[in-house]
């Protein structure tokens, strides 16, 4: 501001010595020359424009002044002016866009209330049929915030979870640190704290909280689409493709409490954050408050979600390609290691020394680069052939090291889940083959099966994946033309014009074309990760066709003459996101409308039935055994003991699960009594959906994969039989007919379930 002024003080003075000498001839060059340094200097001081009022006073003085005298303002306050008009139309910009975003993020929310009560009637619920509706297992995080509520204290109730012997039976397991309770003892807190007691009931400041997230989870959308593109017309579009691709962007339809509800909207505001912090046009106090957000949500997000760390290994590997190619200053990406590394081992406190974040790929990948970089301090100079050379030998390096320190950390601390993830994968990718029941369960879920065609279809007919394609080609071409200009050693422009028409320069551009190839390449082998990266792919798809930069690309490679190519790329990267736009809103918005009025009916009545009886005739100390999904909501309902817990991420509680599986097996009852005897179990439930499956292909449902594992399977031409001197157990028990008799007892049954006492006195009867 002091430059500024003195600046006009010094242009005034020479303005009046050109008017006491009228003979010295009159140079626009200089005039030139300080209109375009006081621009640039009002430019990047966005204060520059703000003048006191005295000083405002003396300038329209000076300028009635000279208008009555005939003269016409100097150049510098016409400059001034124009800095003004800009730096209001940024402002006037900034708040609309900002508007938008969060309008975006409130009307997702309400629609999301709206279609939860239209789904499930949720008002009008008992509160055991609220609980119900919480499915796939997920209910049982919903048990434990109830818990820290019903506690004497928030302390009281923290202490009791982490010890806690009345979850697993036979176990006094830490459930804080087994399944990322984070989310319930935040949310419990606050619903105490803010003396919401009196105001609502705990279950909808629960899902309130979930909606509230996923808020934030489109407007970060909004944000990132906004920040790459220039325009917040590409966030609005991100969220209206979000929103029509909902059955592939997210699970809060159905699974409320699971942790990817929770922790995916951290992970959004991260890679927002993360945008921002490589973009070049921000000034040092943006770039410190994106570093500040970034650290904030790495940190919450590893926190929240067990496997979050081999989400960030992806995102790491994306930004080491950005760091190798030299794309990205090497000060930010120190930074980013920091970042990475601090919030590792903050995790690794919080969740009382979890040794699977000291070995995960995350922390591998980062010391195996710096010390890498170490080794190679002069990877990024020489001739183009040399400085491939030493890429390749960097990637060995990085690569080696990684597996070295990865090796030396599992045999310092042992961690089975990662021996198992390795079989697993040589499984799913043909590599090996194998009998065992927990291994072919897993590779049976939908979600680490191939993506369905009726997948892509849908992003096909919303538009998003044929548009997606061709903004990724675009940029990927780019890319790679900025890296041989890299390796070639040009310097990487920082101050890029639109004119220019190399959208591969920016390096938020660039690290979003690796993080969506990296995940979609994830996303063609495992549908489950579709979730982390079709919600990515409707913001890059809506940043491309609304960013002029891009069309300019394009038509510096077709070298467009007929039309100036800046006014083309300016009014197709309006006209284009409104044609879209419109189309969407004419075929989709009368389904959401038709999608919110429709009440929708669930109600199971046998489920409710078994709770109740569970509830009022199953003694405090019972123990019961089913199938994980059915046990996740006994926890929830009753809060009875159980033998299994519905959590694909441990090994051991999925080895428990295969043992209380065997009632759908051909084995004795002997041998069924034997293994639900050594889990301490008092009640056995039997599912007619799980005993008479039909729905699966054969050779996934539940009793093939028992007689693969048993070895009570024969093949003839191809064909799989089941063979053994046995009968199904869940068939033989319901005949009512000794030996079965004597190890279980029928206590109750109804179209759905059958609920069978463990005798723990054998009664002989024949």
């Amino acid at each position: 501001m002091a430059d500024l002024r003195c600046r006009k003080t010094l242009v005034k003075e020479s303005e009046e010595e050109h008017q006491q000498c009228e003979s010295e001839p009159h140079s626009e060059n200089n005039v030139t020359v300080d209109k375009v340094s006081l621009k640039e200097k009002c430019l990047e001081d966005t204060d520059g424009a703000v003048c006191g009022a005295q000083e405002k006073e003396e300038e329209k003085k000076d300028e009635d002044e000279k208008e009555a005298d005939g003269q016409k303002p100097s150049p510098v306050k016409r400059t001034q002016s124009a800095c003004r008009s800009v730096m209001l139309q940024r402002l006037v910009k900034l708040f609309f866009g900002c508007l938008a975003a969060v309008t975006c993020g409130m009307m997702y929310a309400v629609y999301l209330y709206t279609y939860h009560e239209r789904k499930f009637w949720f008002s009008s619920r008992q509160e055991l049929e609220r609980e119900i509706t919480f499915q796939g297992g997920s209910g049982l995080y919903y048990y434990y915030y109830k818990h820290m509520l019903t506690a004497p204290s928030f302390e009281s109730g923290i202490y009791e979870l982490t010890r806690d012997n009345r979850t697993v039976s036979g176990q006094t397991i830490n459930v804080v640190e087994r399944l990322s309770l984070y989310p319930e003892l935040v949310t419990s807190l606050l619903y105490r704290v803010t003396g919401s007691q009196d105001v609502i009931e705990p279950v909808y400041f629960y899902i309130g909280v979930v909606f509230g997230l996923q808020a934030v989870y489109v407007t970060a959308l909004f944000v990132s689409s906004w920040v790459m593109s220039g325009t917040w017309v590409a966030g609005m579009l991100a969220v209206a493709w979000y929103v029509i691709n909902r059955p592939d962007t997210t699970k809060v339809d159905y699974a409320i409490p699971l942790r990817d509800n929770w922790a995916l909207p951290y992970f959004s505001c991260q890679v927002a954050a993360l945008t921002g912090f490589l973009s070049n046009n921000i000034n040092s106090a943006t770039e410190m408050f994106c570093y500040l957000l970034m650290s904030a949500t790495t940190f919450i997000f590893i926190l929240v979600w067990e496997h979050s760390h081999y989400v960030l290994f992806i995102q790491g590997l994306a930004l080491f390609l950005l760091d190798s190619f030299d794309l990205v200053p090497p000060r930010k990406m120190a930074d980013i290691h920091k970042v990475y590394l601090s919030s590792l081992l903050l995790a690794y406190v919080l969740q009382f020394q979890n040794p699977a974040l000291l070995s995960s790929p995350l922390l591998s990948l980062l010391i195996s680069s710096v010390l890498a970089r170490y080794f190679q301090q002069n990877m990024k100079m020489g001739p183009l052939v040399a400085r491939l050379i030493k890429i390749f030998l960097h990637f060995y390096l990085c690569f080696t090291t990684g597996i070295t320190f990865s090796y030396v950390v599992k045999r310092l601390m042992p961690v089975s889940e990662s021996d198992f993830i390795l079989k697993f994968l040589e499984v799913k990718f043909g590599l090996n083959t194998t009998t065992d029941f927990v291994t072919n369960r897993l590779l049976c879920q939908e979600c680490f099966q191939t993506p369905s065609q009726d997948f892509f279809l849908r992003l096909t007919q919303a538009s998003v994946l044929p548009f997606y394609l061709l903004v990724l080609l675009i940029c990927l071409i780019s890319t790679l033309q900025t890296i041989y200009r890299r390796l070639s050693g040009e310097p990487m422009k920082t101050n890029l014009r639109l004119e220019d028409g190399r959208i591969g320069e920016q390096p938020e551009v660039v690290y979003h074309v690796f993080h969506t190839i990296l995940f979609g390449a994830l996303a063609m082998s495992f549908e489950g990760m579709k979730y982390l990266w079709t919600p990515y792919v409707c913001m890059f798809t809506a940043f491309g066709v609304c960013s002029p930069e891009l069309w300019m690309t394009v038509f510096r490679w077709l070298r467009l003459k007929s039309i100036h190519p800046v006014v083309l790329a300016l009014i197709l990267s309006t006209a284009v996101p409104t044609i879209i736009g419109f189309s969407l809103w004419r075929e989709y918005f009368p389904r959401f409308i038709a999608e919110l009025s429709e009440l929708q009916e669930f109600y199971d009545t046998d489920t409710v039935e078994l709770m109740n009886w569970i509830k009022t005739h199953a003694p405090i100390a019972a123990v019961f055994a089913g199938s994980p999904q059915l046990l996740g909501s006994v926890k929830l309902c009753s809060g009875w003991t159980v033998t299994s817990l519905p959590l694909y991420s441990d090994i051991d509680l999925l080895r428990r699960s295969e043992d209380t599986y065997q009632v759908y097996s051909m084995r004795s009852a002997e041998d069924v009594y034997k293994i639900l005897s050594l889990h301490k179990t008092s009640y056995v439930i039997i599912e007619e959906s799980l005993c008479n499956e039909l729905s699966h292909t054969k050779g996934c449902r539940i009793k093939d994969l028992l007689d693969i594992a048993n070895g009570h399977v024969v093949y003839d031409k191809g064909e799989m039989y089941s063979f053994s001197k046995h009968g199904r157990f869940c068939h033989e028990i319901k005949m009512n007919y000794s030996p079965y008799t004597n190890y279980f007892s029928r206590v109750f049954w109804n179209r759905s379930y059958h609920i069978y006492k463990v005798n723990s006195v054998i009664s002989f009867q024949y």
